[in-house]
């Protein structure tokens, strides 16, 4: 990858690209929760795993994607990588960070809540 004058990876971090990250990874959690899920033998106790699991992981990600859109915004003429952390010469340019990790946690959080409602519903029926 290229770099530019100050050490910086190019090209700079998109929101379309951070989003398809934070879906895979979301995706891909899908699956140890449906094997911890049908690991339990308790119909209700599942049930009560997957809601109340599901409610909480949509909540925080909703929380974490407000944040990181936030921090996007407030940063949005320099947002670097995480591997970007070594070109950082201030606390106050430590914000250029954290935008893209909230934005992908809050997107990896709200599908993997929604994943655990569906499943929910699944199992109730």
């Amino acid at each position: 990858m290229a770099l530019d004058q100050d050490g910086v990876m190019l090209p700079r971090l998109r929101p379309t690209e951070v989003a398809r990250r934070g879906m895979t990874f979301g995706l891909l959690s899908v699956i140890p929760l449906a094997v911890a899920a049908f690991s339990i033998t308790d119909g209700s106790a599942r049930e009560d795993l997957l809601s109340v699991g599901g409610a909480l992981a949509g909540l925080l990600g909703a929380m974490f994607l407000v944040i990181g859109a936030g921090f996007w915004w407030a940063s949005a003429a320099d947002v670097r990588r995480l591997r970007d952390w070594n070109t950082i010469t201030s606390q106050a340019a430590s914000v250029t960070l954290v935008g893209p990790v909230f934005l992908r946690s809050g997107l990896f959080l709200l599908v993997l809540g929604a994943a655990a409602l569906g499943l929910n519903l699944l199992v109730a029926d």
